[in-house]
């Protein structure tokens, strides 16, 4: 068996470190894989899979992605689910050789890329956080603790089990920290959300441990002054801090101080409700359709993520709504500022971002170049609110704008207006920033001036008119004179300046400690220019590190005007009004509108939307539920959403779509619209209907506001209408919720009369010759009907089944009201032959008919029309 060579000895003993990640070892301008890594990633990336040498007798599959254009392959690695070790080379080969002829390039893993720890701006999403998750159990105790590394914020929430599910699904992590214990605790959980934990070990998550690694983090003492945290809470911070360790080799990002959040402040959104209400993706699983995108007219990055911070958790703390709406009214009320403020934001690039690349040392000069296009935009905003009587929330932001004057000043004075990706690339410091540079540079580019500017000093020096400074590869540069001017230039005193070389048969060739100098400065000015580059670059970056923290507030100061002045954008153009929301358990809604149905109708040209109200009166802390029958399409499930829309952007602070609304604060929101089928974990769809329901009955307090959509479908008539029954009786009397219930079983419209809480409203329609006419309109009262066949009609079932399905109908209305035996309704309704009967054909005229084709409207008296009228009315009653 042949030895392994050294290059492929180093590689297995790094590979043997990262089993599981798949390893990028540098190698030239390469990241080549080996093994069954190369397998992996020929085939997820789709490039070719080649050979290189043998191990133990066998051919080594490999293959390998330029350095240059490795990012764009880790994106689809990490997509696909994969992790990264990036495997860099320690040293030059020069530097190798040094420790001997067959020394190896030394080479180690400098990172390993995985979903929660992307900083790079081409693998990440600019208006969408990036959360790295961790969460810690103990003693029955559970913590929540998330960050993203991009911008340094960092959280953490003691909160119950149930309610991990609801928080996973707020912050969509794209990595997921646990123990094996706990792994498999919260493995429903999990699969319900799509994610795949990280396993950690308990060291990791040792409490004890954690309060160690978070205060050297710091450089504190102990953590008081950020919070009282619990063990659990300390335990997931910590095992973040170790994994951050881990994956970044210990060059540990930037983070913000810890910041506790609790689950009492915020709205509470589980995760079937948030995928029920599409708040930030469709139902086809991207942006379009969302009410994120319907809302989002931020201009900034940071803007944007934090309008998706705001809607996917908003406030039950009416101070904070109150504020977050005075600033939207301002901004609506001063449309010129406001509009000046938008135009200077969109200059504004990612603050946060750019801090944490440099944090860790991932980040090129355009990082500097935004920070000081920033500073820049901070300032001019703060010239343009000078003086402006902004609300206290706003107020408190326009101070972080200013105040950084001097690191502004050193950005403006180091960097060219342009610079390159990369600081290797160089060519970024502006002219006349520093000396050396300068001069470094002149050399580099205009060597040749500068050895014309010599030589013109040497022919002054010595009245030699035919002096030339000339180069070849042997002697490099040397002054060159006719033979006939030896003599002079080697006596004194001109010998002391200038050191004979060679002697030709035409010319004297001789050097100068001066050029001799200026040779090698030139020869290394290339490569010093970039070292003064380098070291240029550190400065700065340790200048911008250094005011990470007023810079951290800057980047929030501004996002929060970006929101503020786009959230008003969107008031203006859309018509939606301030929101009354107070302490009451009130929920009135006038005119109230689905943001993202009515932009879809607009979009289309079609009908305007039909608004309408709802309104929600609870008598003391009893129920006030609304039930609503009515047909398929007439708008109940629109209907219903629109109205948890309403209470979720009021709450976010926004405006809300409707001519008016007060609503008193709502804790919790349950939806259960539209359910479909789990197959991958063999539940049906009503299963999962009734796994949702459950969820609201167990958990939904007097404030939640519930919104139900025909319960109990999936199953018997029977089952469905006793399941309904019960729900609603219990939301009623149990949960005492504000809630919407729309259903098909017009037998619970019955409740109205026996539980002082429900109220009946029905969505208005219109028959006309035979065919129903949706009005949208909700109204107080019950449908008569569910106009099932109707729809089925204009859903274009074939006119012979329609036909059938209506006399099938007949029948079976005739039945309930006779109370046949289920044999004989069964023996009367052959439901089940084998060929459906032919629609009914009209055999002629009707008595009307013939009666109107006689009528001759032009010969007829007033006194024969008016008979005429007499006969039909005759007609038409037998």
């Amino acid at each position: 068996m042949t030895a392994a060579t050294p290059m492929m000895a180093q590689y297995l003993e790094i590979k043997a470190q990262y089993p599981d990640a798949l390893l990028f070892y540098r190698m030239g301008d390469f990241y080549e894989l080996f093994f069954d890594d190369a397998a992996a990633a020929a085939e997820a990336l789709d490039i070719a899979l080649t050979k290189r040498g043998k191990h133990a007798g066998d051919d080594i599959p490999m293959c390998g992605v330029p350095v240059h254009a490795a990012e764009g392959y880790l994106l689809t690695l990490i997509r696909k689910g994969f992790r990264v070790a990036v495997c860099e080379q320690m040293e030059s080969p020069a530097e190798a050789k040094k420790r001997g002829a067959k020394s190896v390039v030394r080479r180690d893993v400098v990172r390993l890329v995985t979903p929660g720890t992307l900083t790079e701006e081409t693998l990440l999403e600019a208006r969408r956080h990036n959360y790295l998750v961790a969460l810690a159990e103990l003693r029955g105790d559970w913590a929540l603790a998330w960050t993203d590394i991009s911008t340094g914020a960092f959280h953490v929430m003691p909160l119950a089990q149930a309610r991990i599910g609801a928080e996973l699904a707020r912050l969509a992590p794209s990595e997921v920290l646990a123990t094996d214990a706990a792994e498999a605790t919260l493995r429903p959980v999990l699969d319900d959300l799509g994610l795949q934990a990280t396993p950690l070990g308990r060291a990791s998550f040792d409490s004890a441990g954690a309060e160690t690694r978070l205060t050297a983090l710091y450089g504190v003492a102990s953590l008081v002054p950020y919070g009282d945290f619990s063990r659990p809470e300390l335990s997931a911070m910590g095992a973040i801090v170790d994994y951050l360790d881990i994956t970044q080799k210990g060059k540990l990002p930037r983070l913000a101080p810890p910041r506790r959040d609790a689950v009492s402040r915020l709205m509470q959104i589980d995760a079937a409700t948030r995928r029920n209400l599409e708040l930030t993706h469709g139902m086809a699983g991207g942006r379009a359709g969302a009410l994120l995108a319907t809302i989002d007219r931020t201009v900034t990055a940071g803007g944007a993520r934090l309008l998706e911070r705001r809607l996917t958790a908003p406030s039950c703390d009416l101070a904070t709504i109150r504020a977050r709406q005075d600033a939207v009214t301002w901004a609506l009320d001063h449309a010129d500022t406001a509009a000046a403020l938008r135009d200077a934001l969109r200059a504004v690039p990612d603050v946060e971002r750019a801090l944490s690349r440099l944090s860790l040392d991932r980040a090129g000069p355009r990082d500097l170049a935004a920070l000081r296009g920033a500073l820049i935009q901070a300032e001019a905003l703060s010239s343009r609110l000078g003086g402006v009587d902004l609300p206290a929330h706003l107020a408190a932001e326009r101070a972080a704008l200013a105040g950084h004057d001097d690191l502004l000043g050193t950005l403006d004075a180091a960097l060219v207006a342009e610079p390159p990706l990369l600081a290797r690339d160089g060519g970024f410091v502006a002219s006349g920033y520093d000396a050396d540079l300068d001069a470094a540079r002149e050399l580099r580019d205009e060597g040749r001036g500068v050895i014309a500017r010599m030589q013109r000093e040497y022919i002054e020096n010595t009245g030699i008119g035919s002096l030339k400074i000339k180069h070849n590869n042997v002697l490099g540069y040397f002054i060159e004179t006719t033979a006939t001017h030896a003599e002079r230039m080697m006596s004194p005193p001109l010998s002391e300046t200038f050191i004979h070389r060679q002697t030709t048969a035409n010319q004297v060739r001789f050097t100068t400690l001066a050029l001799s100098e200026l040779e090698t400065r030139i020869l290394n000015a290339g490569s010093q220019a970039l070292e003064i580059e380098k070291r240029i670059f550190a400065a700065l970056a340790a200048a911008v590190l250094d005011a990470a923290g007023p810079l951290g507030t800057l980047a929030a100061a501004l996002a929060e005007f970006d929101l503020a002045t786009a959230l008003a954008d969107l008031a203006r153009a859309e018509d939606w009004t301030c929101p009354r929301v107070d302490e009451s358990r009130v929920f009135a809604v006038e005119g109230g509108r689905h943001p993202v149905v009515e932009r879809a109708l607009r979009a289309q040209g079609g009908a305007p939307f039909i608004a309408n109200d709802c309104t929600l009166a609870p008598d003391g802390d009893g129920a006030a539920l609304e039930l609503l029958t009515g047909p398929n399409m007439a708008g109940k499930s629109t209907y219903l959403r629109q109205n948890a829309l309403i209470a979720i952007l009021a709450q976010m602070g926004a405006y809300v779509p409707a001519r008016s609304a007060h609503l008193g604060i709502v804790s919790q929101i349950f939806s259960r619209v539209g359910a479909s089928d789990d197959l991958a974990r063999g539940r049906s769809t009503f299963m999962v209907e009734m796994v949702e329901t459950a969820a609201i009955l167990n958990q939904a307090d007097d404030r939640a506001l519930v919104i139900l959509d025909e319960i109990g479908r999936g199953t018997a008539t029977y089952d469905g209408l006793s399941i309904a029954w019960a729900t609603l009786e219990h939301l009623h009397e149990v949960n005492r919720v504000r809630g919407l219930f729309a259903t098909h079983y017009h037998e619970l419209t019955t409740l109205a009369a026996t539980l002082p809480g429900v109220r009946n409203a029905t969505v208005a329609v219109k028959e006309w010759e035979g065919e129903v006419i949706f009005l949208h309109e909700v109204r107080p009262g019950a449908a008569d009907r569910s106009y099932g066949v109707q729809v089925a009609q204009l859903a274009g079932l074939p006119p012979a089944v329609v036909a059938r399905a209506k006399s099938v109908l007949e029948a079976l209305e005739q039945g309930e009201r006779d109370r046949p035996t289920p044999k004989a309704l069964i023996d009367d309704l052959p439901l089940f032959a084998a060929v459906a009967e032919a629609a009914p054909q009209p055999s002629g005229p009707s008595p009307i008919e013939s009666r109107l084709a006689e009528i001759a409207p032009d010969e007829m008296t007033p006194r024969d029309a008016l008979q005429a009228l007499y006969d039909l009315k005759a007609l038409a009653a037998k």
